[in-house]
């Protein structure tokens, strides 16, 4: 699945929290002397520090011709720094065992970082070398650009990526998120030192940086070392131009790409909704009950477990910052293409007409709130969540408040975003394989 469709999994993942601590821990906003910002989240039972980050701006913002120079530039982030060549730098993370990860989407580019207390000052040392002076040499560009040439390869015949891929280019036609966010041979090919170090420059600033920080430091050590590690970033990046609110296309349409093998992966789907719309949460849990609910669901009653067509089906929002998209997916052989997608239409159709029932809607809220708590289960993954919850605008106090906002939904809320947002006469659906019985 495209990058720019993850964020569906975000959302599902953004309702989390640790068994014990979804109501007892206090999210702390901290300003460093220098006058950034950060969440933080106290735990000192463990030696350990978790820190994620993020800045605005994505794949979708790289020029024409360069698509995949973000991705390119994940790669390039722990090749040197500063005075420091690849080699000496790798083998000083790995003796001071922290790690450092940098990752692409279509809205933000973000950075995780995990260190011991023990090693704290030495390992920010190397992270704001990484951060603020990244090395762009020939010999780990070339090694680097191998790997993700690799890499494009083999997503440019994988069959879901395929069919992710296709359903993109036909709901957002020409649009920047419908562009593959590593790029493609060509792109990738054809990226130089002064691509990856003007893409930097127009990524990594203060003005858009969000920090949610977790584990064994205090507010009061924070505030030097938000200014260590970030301090050194320009306050904006260069202007660039803002992108208007994408337009998906109308369906129904249907394309196939034929390829010979035994399954047919379909991607199927319409307009959904962003997440600052006032009804998201009433749409989130109606999308639940039909169809990202996993083995609960309605498709998948429907479509597995009576008919026996799929070992699973998914159908749910992705609201991302210029759009927002309602996608699903299911394999199925390809004798029984046609019947599986007739099926999910059939469910859609009649979920959009009469809605759950009270029983199904008070399961999903029992589910939703009940495994809420259970999803915190580390530093990094409480970091990656409060990063999430920030990058949405979400507010400070939403952990505190999301499972009473689900609590409140109603029957006649979820029947009302059903009819909004159910479309299955509307479908754009992708299909790779040789699928029989499609239309």
């Amino acid at each position: 699945m495209p990058k720019s469709l993850r964020t569906l999994l975000l959302f599902i993942g953004l309702f989390v929290g640790s068994a014990a601590s979804a109501n007892a821990f206090t999210i702390q906003e901290v300003t460093s002397p220098g006058g950034i910002k950060a969440w933080l989240v106290e735990e000192h039972a463990i030696p350990l520090m978790a820190m994620n980050y993020s800045f605005k701006g994505g794949t979708e913002l790289e020029p024409a011709g360069k698509e995949g120079v973000s991705s390119f530039l994940t790669g390039m982030m722990d090749e040197g720094a500063g005075d420091m060549l690849s080699a000496e730098f790798q083998k000083k993370r790995d003796e001071l065992a922290f790690r450092m990860s940098f990752d692409a989407g279509s809205d933000f580019f973000e950075g995780g970082f995990q260190t011991l207390t023990k090693n704290r000052d030495a390992s920010t040392d190397l992270l704001r070398l990484a951060i603020t002076a990244p090395r762009f040499d020939a010999e780990p560009l070339d090694r680097v650009r191998q790997q993700f040439l690799l890499n494009v390869k083999d997503k440019e015949q994988d069959p879901p990526t395929m069919a992710w891929q296709a359903w993109m280019d036909e709901i957002l036609p020409g649009d920047p998120y419908s562009r593959p966010d590593d790029g493609t041979e060509a792109t990738i090919a054809a990226i130089t030192a002064d691509d990856l170090k003007d893409a930097h420059r127009h990524i990594f600033n203060r003005d858009t940086l969000q920090v949610a920080v977790v584990g064994d430091i205090t507010a009061k050590e924070l505030g030097p070392l938000l200014d260590k590690v970030f301090g050194g970033l320009p306050e904006k990046a260069p202007e660039q131009p803002r992108l208007p609110e994408a337009k998906p296309a109308m369906g129904p349409k249907l394309k196939v790409i034929e390829r010979d093998m035994p399954q047919s992966v379909i991607a199927f789907g319409t307009e959904g909704i962003k997440r600052d719309d006032p009804d998201f949460i009433p749409a989130f849990v109606m999308s639940e009950i039909l169809g990202s609910g996993g083995l609960t669901s309605l498709l998948s009653e429907e479509i597995r477990e009576k008919r026996g067509l799929t070992y699973g089906v998914s159908y749910g929002l992705s609201p991302m910052d210029r759009v927002g998209l309602y996608a699903g997916s299911l394999q199925t052989k390809n004798e029984s293409a046609g019947e599986a997608l007739d099926a999910a239409r059939e469910v859609i159709k009649k979920y959009a007409e009469e809605g759950p029932t009270q029983k199904d809607l008070d399961e999903a809220k029992t589910f939703l709130t009940g495994s809420y708590a259970l999803r915190f289960s580390s530093n990094g993954a409480i970091a990656n969540q409060l990063l999430g919850i920030q990058q949405q605008n979400l507010g400070i106090d939403y952990v505190q408040k999301r499972n009473a906002l689900v609590e409140a939904v109603t029957l006649d809320q979820v029947k009302a975003q059903a009819r909004r947002l159910l479309h299955p006469d509307r479908l754009i659906v992708t299909v790779v394989g040789r699928p029989q019985g499609v239309k």
